[in-house]
């Protein structure tokens, strides 16, 4: 009888070689099963069956082996295997009576010519949400009553510890910077930061800076002031034509330059120390500010600026906007993203011209001397007014993106499924809500990701956490795209994990900010990050999750970094994890797979591997010890032998105690603390044969 445990197949380059293909190429696609238990293997795409010829055997397993010619089009493909009178097929579910079906995401998908940047594969991420990082520069601050937005004056927080107002609305500024960064970089690399990711910093008005006045420049307030002169706004003003201030600072051509430069600096920085910089491009909609639409009237009369679309009907941007109304000069009758006035909607459809700036400015950032190492993408989904352009426009800002800088990433946020998209020509990968922060969430909080709800059913479902992470995949990722998909426990849009952990729904402006750190539970937050930094994909800190910051969803998650007054234990956790991230290659890039676990709810095991080494993840998130016998010998360890304990966490702190416990005829035994997570290792000793069976476990000892 078959084995449906035993039997094993993805994408990575154990069991499909090249990984990443060309079309023309003659791809090996391998399957794994139990030793002696199949008759016959096949592989069955759209186009029929092939036969898998009998390759090799270890000791617990065979390998069979197919050689497959590939042309540009995309084999979904799945195993269909013969053990006496029964027959199964295997998909991204695993063994199972039913075929998946030709179209259904469940398949494998081989998707020629389709590559992701080595570099981003496994690669830790850490989000950094500029004015509330670090303020390098005092000089280059915000100040109150600078300008005026969402009809109120800008305010400056001369508290850097102080929490962010309830209706924030971005128009609070704390003073981050480009400056502060820098003044950091130690920090991060101590921390084990592969890549830093910034929430946008081109011109915009207000602090989070996803209404965009200006492409093509750094705001000076994140970076330096060369001129600074003019008056700030007066108190009874309608418009911000006498922001003189703001208006000198955010025009002036020396001060843009010089904020640039100031970028490069930290790229060049970044780099230096083995760092890698993504870029937030907001390209769905601009903001009122824009210069193309000027609603604020900060470039009507600014020197060397044509007259923005808002001002005049004779706007060489006219064309940007869709407008409703002949009714110039000062035009407010134009489409807003979600009827937004302050977020105009770039109409992309009705100028060639504005499609070709932003693929230039696609083109700019990741060049030099700027050099940055990609793009995220706000609200990918929505650029455009159809499907079919938002597809063709993607497909373009690829096409130029990877012509000038080959190693660039393009990342997009999506919420949903995501997979027609990910087909090669359009994004790399996406932030990974649907099959990471969401499924994880629900499993070890039963908490939406915004503290809006609690769901107790999907508290500790094991079951409904495994469904949600293969079908979701499923719907999103081949494997060049789930290797560096953005796996985030927060952000700037959703609460803080910590928040998450204390069960209480709803948002600041109902419980107030000191509601969002009462009663957590660290503990859990450790479980989550342990996780986190095992799960296939990038993993991704949002800044101040490793120093134990909390806050309901925005704009309380976007309070400042508590320097002075970390959480030190979870700082060390993060390091730690991080550490083990790193060292651990089969954490990078290595396999998956489910490990069974006799609990009903709460606990959740599984293994990541290849041919040299293998980790074992536990998690026990019930409020009581359990015990657990694992079956590692799915994960290649040998039946008798040894493992050892690289991490486990509890309800009273972490440890790195380097235990070793016992494999007696494939099984570990586990006994997990209440609240615990714990991190195995076992390592394979070379011996000869083919690469994929040449290494067999090596005993510590």
């Amino acid at each position: 009888m078959l084995d449906p445990k035993a039997v094993f197949h993805d994408m990575t380059a154990e069991y499909m070689s090249p990984a990443e293909c060309e079309p023309g190429d003659t791809v090996m696609i391998r399957l794994r099963t139990g030793k002696g238990e199949a008759d016959r293997v096949e592989l069955l795409t759209v186009d029929g069956a092939k036969e898998m010829g009998y390759e090799q055997s270890d000791d617990d397993f065979d390998y069979y082996r197919l050689m497959l010619e590939v042309t540009g089009k995309t084999v979904a493909y799945w195993f269909r295997i013969t053990s006496g009178v029964q027959i199964r097929f295997y998909d991204r579910r695993g063994v199972s009576p039913k075929a998946p079906g030709m179209t259904s995401k469940l398949t494998f998908r081989l998707i020629p010519g389709f590559h992701t940047p080595d570099w981003a594969k496994g690669a830790v991420m850490y989000q950094i949400f500029t004015d509330r990082f670090c303020n390098g520069d005092k000089t280059n601050d915000v100040l109150t009553d600078e300008y005026h937005y969402l009809g109120k004056n800008v305010h400056q927080v001369k508290n850097w510890d102080r929490l962010p107002d309830a209706v924030d609305d971005g128009l609070e500024f704390y003073g981050g910077d480009l400056q502060g960064v820098l003044d950091k970089m130690d920090y991060l690399q101590e921390l084990g930061i592969e890549v830093i990711y910034f929430n946008p910093l081109f011109c915009s008005p207000s602090s989070h800076k996803y209404d965009t006045q200006d492409y093509d420049h750094i705001d000076p307030h994140f970076g330096r002031f060369v001129t600074d002169e003019g008056k700030l706004l007066p108190k009874d003003a309608k418009d911000n034509s006498g922001a003189g201030r703001y208006i000198r600072r955010v025009t002036d051509l020396r001060n843009l330059e010089a904020s640039d430069k100031l970028f490069c600096q930290v790229v060049t920085e970044a780099h230096r120390r083995g760092m890698r910089v993504i870029l937030d491009g907001v390209f769905n909609h601009c903001g009122s500010f824009n210069k193309w639409m000027d609603r604020e009237r900060i470039y009507e009369n600014a020197p060397g600026y044509a007259k923005g679309a808002y001002v005049s009907k004779e706007s060489p941007y006219h064309d940007y906007f869709t407008f409703h109304k002949r009714k110039w000069p000062y035009n407010a009758n134009y489409d807003g993203w979600w009827d937004y006035d302050t977020l105009p909607k770039l109409n992309y459809e009705a100028s060639e011209e504005l499609c070709e700036y932003i693929l230039q400015v696609g083109r700019k950032w990741v060049s030099a001397p700027y050099n940055a190492d990609g793009w995220r993408l706000d609200v990918a989904a929505d650029l455009g007014h159809s499907g079919i352009f938002n597809h063709n426009f993607w497909k373009r800002f690829r096409k130029a993106v990877k012509e000038a800088n080959p190693n660039a990433i393009i990342l997009a946020e999506n919420y949903g499924p995501s997979g027609k998209w990910l087909q090669g020509d359009e994004w790399d990968t996406v932030m990974n809500y649907d099959a990471f922060m969401e499924p994880l969430t629900f499993f070890l909080t039963g908490m939406e990701k915004h503290s809006d709800e609690y769901h107790p059913e999907l508290e500790g479902d094991t079951k409904a956490f495994w469904k949600q992470m293969i079908h979701a995949g499923g719907g999103n990722f081949s494997e060049p795209s789930l290797y560096v998909a953005m796996n985030e426990l927060s952000n700037h849009d959703h609460s803080r994990f910590l928040t998450r952990t204390n069960h209480i729904t709803g948002r600041v402006g109902t419980h107030g900010n000191k509601a969002a750190d009462r009663k957590v539970l660290k503990e859990v937050m450790r479980e989550a990050v342990a996780v986190q930094m095992t799960w296939p994909g990038a993993p991704t800190l949002y800044y101040g999750d490793e120093a134990g910051v909390c806050g309901f969803t925005d704009p309380d998650n976007r309070r400042t970094y508590p320097w002075g007054h970390e959480d030190q234990e979870m700082i060390s956790f993060h390091k730690d994890m991080i550490r083990i991230h790193r060292e651990n290659e089969e954490l990078k890039t290595g396999s998956l797979l489910r490990l069974q676990v006799k609990a009903d709810k709460n606990v959740l095991a599984y293994g990541r591997f290849n041919h040299k080494a293998a980790c074992i993840v536990a998690v026990n998130n019930n409020i009581c010890a359990v015990t657990e016998v694992l079956d590692v010998h799915y994960l290649g360890i040998a039946r008798d032998t040894f493992v050892r304990q690289l991490l486990i966490s509890t309800a009273k702190g972490y440890e790195t105690t380097a235990i070793q416990m016992e494999v007696r005829d494939g099984k570990l035994t586990l006994d997990l603390p209440a609240r615990s997570a714990v991190v195995l290792k076992y390592v394979k000793k070379e011996t000869k044969g083919p690469e994929y069976v040449k290494y067999r476990f090596a005993e510590f000892t």
